[in-house]
C-alpha cells in the first residue's frame, strides 16, 4: 500500500503541475490524452484504496485564483462533469428519458447576473468555489447583451471562447513574450485582463449553456424552453439537439462530422436530461452533478515508426521538435507529422529515432503522439539553429524546457517582416501566408528576402510540405515570377520602413519622379518638403536607408526585380486635397482596394469614416440607409457611384 500511496502522490503532483501550466500558462507539459490516462489511473487507485489525498485533481476543479482581480465565493460550488468516451454508456445513462446534446466548448466558464434588465456582474468559475469578478471585461465581449428584456433577477452560465480563426489572427499580433499555445489559454488570458481595452481587442465570444435562475418564468419543466428563453433575451447559446435513446448515437455522429470544420474550440459534448425536475431530483456527488454527463470522443490511435525529429525555428526564437513518422490513416486523413511542442514533452515520451509510437488526433483535428512503446531516448538536440546556424540554448521556466535560438537577427524571427514584404499592397506574392513562410524559413529554404524569388530550386522540398502539392508549387512559382515586376512605391512600402505606409510611399516616390536611386538617397530636408511627410516619417526613412544591412538586402533584391515604367498622363485629374470614403460592394473595379490605389496614386486620400472633411462618399447604392450614407446626407457630402467617379476623374478601366 505504501508504494501505492507514493505513486498516487506522484500522480497528484504531475497532474496538478500540468493543470497549473494549462490553465495559467502559455504552454503545456503534457497533452490531453496523457492527462486523461494519468487522471484515470489516479481515480482507479482512489476507488480501490478508499484514500483521496489532499489536493487531488479528482476533488478540485479549474485553476487557482492568482491574479489581483476581485474575488467572489460562488453561492454554491460549480461542479465539474463526469465523463465517458463510450456512446453505448451514454445511451445507457439517458435510458428512456429525453435529453439535450450540445457542444462542450473549450474556453472559460463565466457566470452572468442581470438585474432590472442590466448586466451587473460577471464572475469566472475559478477553482469551482472562488471565482474572479470580470464584469468590466464581460461588457466588451463580442456578443454579450448589456441589456435584456427580462426585468427580474437572472443568472446564467456560459463559456467565453476565442475561435480558431481569431486565435491565429490575434496570436500573430502579440509580442513574443505574450504568445499563447492554444485558443483556451488565449481566452483565459484575455478574459482575466486588468485592462478591458485589451479584452475588447481579442473578440471574445460568449455562448450560454445553462440558465440558473429567472424567477417568475414557467419553463414547463423543459431544458429546451430554458434555452429558447435565453435566445429570446439576446444570448447566443451553444448548438444543441434534442435526443433520445433511439437517435442519440446518430446525433453524436452528426456533431463528430462537424468538429473538423467548426471554428469554435470544443473538447467534447454535454448531455443533460430534458426533464428539469427529474434531473434535479438526482442530486450530485462531491464533484459531479447527476443531471448531466460529458462525452469525449474516443481517440482513434495508430502505431507507426518514428523516422526523424525535425527542428522548426519560429518567430519567437523557439526551436520546436516535430516528429516525422511513417504515414498512417487517422480520422479519414493521412498524417505523417506531429508537433512535440517542447523538450519537456520529448523527454517525457523518451523519443528516439526508430521508436514505435502511437499517434492520434487531439479533438479529432491536431496530430499528437499518444505513447512511445519502445522509448529509446536517442534524439540529438541541435547545438545550432537550423535557420541561421547560430548557437542554441535550453531555457527552463515553470518546469518547461524549451530550445531557443539566441541570435536576435535570425531570419526566423522576422516572419512578420517577410509577410509584410509579400502582402498585396507590397510585392503581392500570392500563396505565401505567414504559415507557409514559417515552413519555408524553418526548412532553411529562405535565408533572405531575395531568396523568395528562387523557390523554383526547391520543388521536391516544397511539394513534400504539408498542405502543398504540384499545383500549389507551380502557383507559388508563378506568383513570384509575376511579382518580379513592380512599382517603386510598392517596393519601398514592402521594405517595412517604420512609420511609412503605402500612401506615404506613393507620395515620396511621386515627388522623387519614381526614381529609386533618388528615393534611397533622399535627405531629411527633401522629405519634409513633401506635403504630408513630417519629421518623424522623414527621420525613419533616412535612418532606414543609412543602415548597411538594409542596403545589402535591397541590393540583393534589385538583382531579381524590375521596376515598371510609370509614364505621366496629362489627362489624369489630380486628386490632391480631395478626401474620399469608399463603402459598399464594388461593381466595376475588382474591389474597393483598387479604387483606393487609384485615388492615392493621384494624391488623394481615403479614410474610413465620413466626417466634415470628407469630399466624396463612393457608394454604388446611393439610396442605402447605411450609417455612412446617412452621415454624408447630414453633412451635405456628395454620394457618387463608381461610374460617376470614373467619369468625373477621367479614370481608365
Amino acid at each position: 500500500m505504501t508504494n501505492g500511496i507514493e505513486y498516487m502522490k506522484e500522480l497528484v503532483e504531475k497532474l496538478n503541475k500540468a493543470s497549473e501550466v494549462y490553465y495559467q500558462g502559455k504552454d503545456e507539459i503534457m497533452d490531453n490524452f496523457q492527462y486523461d490516462q494519468l487522471y484515470d489511473k489516479l481515480l482507479k487507485f482512489e476507488q480501490e484504496s478508499g484514500i483521496v489525498l489532499a489536493g487531488s485533481p479528482t476533488k478540485r476543479v479549474g485553476y487557482e485564483v492568482l491574479s489581483t482581480l476581485p474575488k467572489e465565493t460562488h453561492p454554491s460550488p460549480m461542479l465539474s462533469l463526469d465523463k465517458t468516451k463510450d456512446v453505448e454508456q451514454l445511451v445507457t445513462w439517458l435510458g428512456d428519458k429525453e435529453g439535450l446534446l450540445s457542444w462542450k466548448m473549450d474556453g472559460l466558464t463565466i457566470v452572468l447576473t442581470y438585474s432590472d434588465g442590466q448586466l451587473v456582474k460577471a464572475v469566472t468559475r475559478g477553482n469551482g468555489h472562488v471565482g474572479e469578478v470580470i464584469t468590466n471585461n464581460a461588457k466588451v465581449f463580442k456578443n454579450i447583451p448589456l441589456k435584456i428584456p427580462f426585468i427580474g433577477n437572472l443568472v446564467l452560465r456560459g463559456e467565453a471562447i476565442i475561435s480558431y480563426s481569431e486565435f491565429e489572427r490575434i496570436n500573430n499580433l502579440l509580442d513574443e513574450e505574450e504568445r499563447y499555445k492554444n485558443p483556451r489559454n488565449l481566452c483565459s488570458g484575455s478574459v482575466r485582463q486588468l485592462n478591458n481595452e485589451i479584452t475588447a481587442k481579442r473578440n471574445v465570444e460568449f455562448f450560454a449553456f445553462a440558465l440558473v435562475e429567472a424567477k417568475g418564468i414557467n419553463f414547463e419543466n423543459s431544458q429546451t424552453k430554458k434555452m429558447e428563453f435565453l435566445k429570446e433575451q439576446g444570448f447566443d447559446v451553444v448548438e444543441y439537439k434534442k435526443v433520445n435513446a433511439t437517435n442519440l448515437a446518430s446525433t453524436v455522429q452528426w456533431f463528430s462530422n462537424k468538429i473538423t470544420s467548426n471554428d469554435h474550440p470544443s473538447d467534447g459534448l454535454v448531455l443533460i436530461y430534458e426533464d428539469i425536475a427529474y434531473g434535479d431530483s438526482l442530486g450530485h456527488t462531491a464533484k459531479f452533478p447527476r443531471n448531466s454527463i460529458a462525452f469525449k470522443w474516443a481517440d482513434e490511435t495508430a502505431e507507426t515508426k518514428l523516422l526523424e525529429i525535425e527542428w522548426s525555428a519560429s518567430r519567437t526564437g523557439l526551436i520546436n521538435p516535430i516528429a516525422v513518422f511513417e504515414p498512417v490513416e487517422l480520422e479519414g486523413t493521412t498524417v505523417s507529422r506531429a508537433s512535440v511542442h517542447n523538450l519537456s514533452i520529448a523527454e517525457q515520451l523518451q523519443l528516439g529515432i526508430g521508436d514505435t509510437i502511437k499517434v492520434y488526433k487531439a479533438n479529432m483535428i491536431i496530430p499528437q503522439i499518444a505513447e512511445n512503446l519502445t522509448k529509446s531516448s536517442n534524439i540529438n538536440i541541435p547545438q545550432e539553429c537550423p535557420v541561421c546556424g547560430k548557437k542554441t540554448s535550453i531555457h527552463e521556466e515553470n518546469g518547461v524546457k524549451v530550445l531557443v535560438c539566441e541570435n536576435k537577427e535570425c531570419l526566423a524571427k522576422k516572419i512578420k517582416s517577410i509577410s509584410h514584404f509579400v502582402s498585396r499592397d507590397a510585392m503581392n506574392i500570392d500563396g505565401l501566408s505567414e504559415a507557409t513562410i514559417e515552413k519555408l524559413v524553418a526548412k532553411g529554404l529562405v535565408h533572405e528576402l531575395a531568396g523568395l524569388f528562387s523557390l523554383d530550386k526547391y520543388k521536391t522540398e516544397i511539394t513534400e510540405m504539408e498542405g502543398f502539392g504540384e499545383k500549389s508549387f507551380e502557383k507559388l512559382v508563378k506568383a513570384t515570377e509575376n511579382a518580379r515586376k513592380t512599382t517603386v512605391a510598392k517596393f519601398v512600402y514592402s521594405l517595412g520602413i517604420p512609420n511609412v505606409g503605402i500612401a506615404n510611399a506613393k507620395m515620396i516616390c511621386k515627388y522623387m519622379d519614381n526614381n529609386f536611386d533618388k528615393v534611397r538617397h533622399a535627405n531629411k530636408e527633401e522629405l519634409v518638403n513633401i506635403d504630408g511627410i513630417g519629421e518623424v516619417i522623414a527621420e525613419s526613412f533616412v535612418n532606414f536607408f543609412a543602415d548597411s544591412d538594409n542596403n545589402k538586402t535591397i541590393n540583393n533584391l534589385l538583382k531579381v526585380i524590375q521596376f515598371e515604367k510609370q509614364e505621366s498622363d496629362s489627362s489624369k485629374k489630380d486628386m490632391t486635397g480631395i478626401t474620399f470614403v469608399i463603402t459598399g460592394k464594388a461593381n466595376i473595379f475588382t474591389n474597393r482596394n483598387e479604387v483606393k490605389e487609384i485615388i492615392e496614386s493621384r494624391g488623394g486620400k481615403v479614410t474610413g469614416n465620413v466626417t466634415s472633411k470628407t469630399s466624396f462618399l463612393i457608394n454604388n447604392d446611393i439610396m442605402s440607409n447605411s450609417s455612412k450614407n446617412k452621415k454624408a446626407k447630414e453633412l451635405n457630402i456628395p454620394i457618387i457611384t463608381e461610374a460617376e467617379f470614373i467619369k468625373s476623374f477621367n479614370i481608365i478601366v
